[in-house]
């Protein structure tokens, strides 16, 4: 699936180099990424611009790896990255931990699941179980929605839920958080994962191992489906890089991000 990175990073180029300069003609920190950051770092974005500055925050989506090839490349300022670093792109970049989210495993509302064990949601993203009655469901199959290669939210899910177990290929891929909660709120046979912080009033987010999902649970470490939202830099952040992940970090960035369901930094 390297191609759908290589569309992603193409993608994050034309916007880039079509919108240029920022409003007004002001100097633009271009942040590209993580879809799952996205939506938060654009509410970030916004209050930030709010104070006249000589430079205006520009965010755009592309997917965690688009977002690093981008810093590298020198294309964005910063990157959104919504998984750990591996140990080759912690070498080459900085990384600044904003936010802690909860990766939650999400069903249409009609599913009378509720709590799912680790080893049950492996066991349905791997194929294993294909009919919900196996995971104490209805019977009725089950229909799996995952994200894209590339992609920091699928990376983390491998990473917390699959080990070294690879996601059935007979699941549905998507490109963003948006597209999974779209599938899974329309079909009662759909299981998907997403960022907790999205997931709204439209689908059920279930237990994992009798934990609820909540940014509480996360906080408290209890939640086993944890992952860190990062802004990367190449080399240390520079100026204007370093007074909007300042913002973030803020007792009203702190603040923002919590109301969106996310835990902010301490």
């Amino acid at each position: 699936m390297k191609w759908l990175v290589a569309v992603g990073i193409l993608v994050v180029l034309i916007l880039v180099v079509s919108f240029g300069l920022g409003r007004g003609g002001a100097a633009t920190l271009n942040v590209i990424g993580s879809t799952s950051i996205q939506p938060f770092a654009e509410i970030l974005a916004q209050e930030f611009n709010k104070t006249p500055r000589p430079f205006v925050v520009d965010v755009q989506g592309g997917g965690s790896t688009a977002g690093l090839q981008a810093v590298a490349n020198g294309v964005a300022d910063v990157g959104m990255c919504s998984r750990d670093l591996k140990p080759e792109e912690a070498a080459q970049f900085t990384a600044t931990a904003f936010a802690q989210d909860g990766l939650a495993v999400v069903v249409h509302p009609s599913n009378p699941v509720r709590n799912l064990s680790l080893r049950q949601v492996a066991g349905l993203f791997a194929g294993d179980l294909v009919n919900w009655k196996q995971a104490g469901g209805e019977d009725r199959p089950v229909r799996l929605i995952t994200r894209e290669e590339g992609s920091g939210t699928r990376e983390a899910f491998q990473k917390l839920v699959m080990g070294k177990t690879r996601i059935s290929r007979k699941a549905l891929t998507q490109e963003s958080n948006g597209a999974v909660k779209e599938l899974v709120k329309h079909d009662p046979c759909a299981v998907g994962y997403m960022s907790l912080g999205l997931v709204g009033q439209e689908l059920k987010a279930l237990k994992v191992d009798g934990v609820a999902p909540t940014a509480e649970e996360v906080v408290s470490g209890r939640y086993p489906l944890a992952r860190p939202f990062l802004f990367v830099t190449k080399g240390p952040p520079g100026e204007r890089a370093r007074e909007f992940i300042d913002f973030a970090a803020s007792p009203i960035g702190r603040q923002m991000l919590e109301r969106e369901g996310l835990v902010g930094a301490r």
